[in-house]
């Protein structure tokens, strides 16, 4: 008893040891998350892509909007580094995993920063060299063998003969939405997938979005997050939007997509932890792979098995005066299209290590991913614009699908998808997690 007696305030100060040095992590992480900010914000003056979102305090925001005409890339990019440093100073070692986790996550955000600073200097990478620092991973590379199976299936299941993508556009004109209901339409999609969302998670109260159509974009749908739990949902009507894609990107774009992934993550870690980097986002960071992958991901978590083809047949084609013929055919060759998305990774990779022109980019675009002209001309517009950036769709959908079915979450326990899925989205996540051994 008396060995007993003599241990316990040993014990006790080694207790007290322990809290006072994760006290002093802890303040030197949140000054480091400081500085992240800061220098993100100062990026994001010269680089107008560079901020997808921020809601954090005005008093990390540049002191002036007066910017010299040069770039200062050199001492931003020391600043990063000096930031990165002490990050995986404490990465290495801290005793706290969230504190480790945290470091690793910022560190690897601001490798990002220096790449795509180096990017809007002029200075280029090879395509997988150039994703691995921006968003944490390279994607595979699949071979026009590949795509040349796919098509093969299409072709085996399509009406009609000749030229596949003839025939698979002939079907998929049956499905395009009409202007005039596209409102309806889109905003029938988003609040079945906002109550299937509610099914499972309390979202913040007050939550909500605002929804807009725009023109001369690059890309189909935009989610800008404006922080209080409010978003701002973009659709183009640049092109003709097809039936399913009113499912897609209200699913993407809202709920259980990017809308819910920025306000869990600023309930869950901006107020309730006080982590001050997550207020902002970086566009083109390892955040990214998450959050569209996710996004993605998240459609078939919505809307999982027959659910998608069942709620449009049911609901959505007669809402737009549609006739339902035909449906089932085409969701099944929409299946098999979507095993084509890596068409336009090597598309980009193309692009981007100058071993493919333009011409032949639009080309290869529409032989194997299926798309018409204006489709197939406004995703080079994307490619030439966001680069790299396009891997985070596919595969980051199937990091985030394999992760999570393999942990538990299948179709057929659709309770551990939704409980797992929701983790996901509520932490800090380094892509290179995901990816399996």
């Amino acid at each position: 008893m008396k060995k007993l007696l003599f241990f316990a305030p040993v014990l006790f100060m080694l207790s007290c040891a322990d809290k006072k040095l994760q006290q002093l992590e802890n303040k030197k992480l949140n000054s480091l998350a400081v500085e992240y900010v800061k220098l993100g914000l100062t990026i994001g003056q010269y680089d107008g892509d560079f901020v997808d979102a921020y809601y954090g305090p005005d008093s990390l925001k540049p002191k002036t909007e007066l910017l010299p005409k040069n770039f200062p890339k050199d001492s931003l990019l020391a600043t990063a580094n000096s930031i990165m440093n002490d990050l995986r100073l404490i990465a290495h070692t801290s005793k706290i995993d969230t504190n480790r986790i945290r470091a690793n996550w910022m560190a690897d955000q601001l490798i990002a920063f220096s790449r795509r600073m180096r990017i809007f200097s002029g200075e280029e990478r090879p395509f997988d060299e150039e994703s691995r620092e921006l968003f944490g991973v390279a994607a595979p590379v699949y071979t026009d063998d590949f795509f040349k199976s796919q098509i093969a299936l299409l072709d085996s299941i399509l009406p009609g003969k000749g030229n596949v993508n003839d025939r698979f556009q002939k079907l998929a004109n049956k499905f395009i939405i009409p202007k005039d209901k596209l409102d309806p339409v889109i905003k029938a999609a988003i609040a079945e997938a906002r109550k299937r969302t509610l099914a499972h998670y309390k979202l913040p109260a007050g939550e909500t979005f605002t929804l807009e159509y725009v023109t001369n974009k690059p890309w189909s749908g935009y989610n800008w997050y404006k922080g209080g739990y409010k978003s701002t949902v973009q659709i183009n009507t640049d092109l003709k939007i097809f039936i399913d894609r009113a499912i897609d990107v209200g699913s993407h774009e809202s709920y259980p997509g990017h809308h819910v992934y920025n306000m869990l993550l600023e309930k869950n870690l901006y107020h309730d932890k006080g982590w001050v980097e997550i207020s902002l986002y970086p566009l083109f960071s390892p955040q990214s792979l998450i959050a569209e992958g996710s996004a993605n991901y998240g459609i078939e978590v919505a809307f999982p098995g027959n659910d998608k083809i069942n709620f449009a047949k049911n609901v959505l084609l007669p809402l737009a005066g549609l006739d339902t013929a035909g449906a089932a055919l085409y969701f099944k060759a929409l299946a098999i299209k979507g095993t084509l998305n890596y068409a336009r990774n090597e598309a980009a990779r193309g692009l981007i290590n100058n071993t493919m022109s333009q011409d032949k980019a639009l080309s290869y675009l529409r032989k194997y991913c299926l798309m018409n002209d204006e489709t197939a001309q406004k995703s080079l517009s994307f490619i030439k614009k966001y680069r790299s950036y396009v891997i985070n769709y596919n595969y980051g959908q199937d990091l985030v699908k394999n992760y999570i079915e393999s942990n538990g979450g299948t179709a057929g326990n659709p309770a551990k998808r939704w409980e797992l899925f929701g983790k996901l989205l509520s932490q800090e996540v380094e892509p290179v997690s995901l990816v399996k051994k």
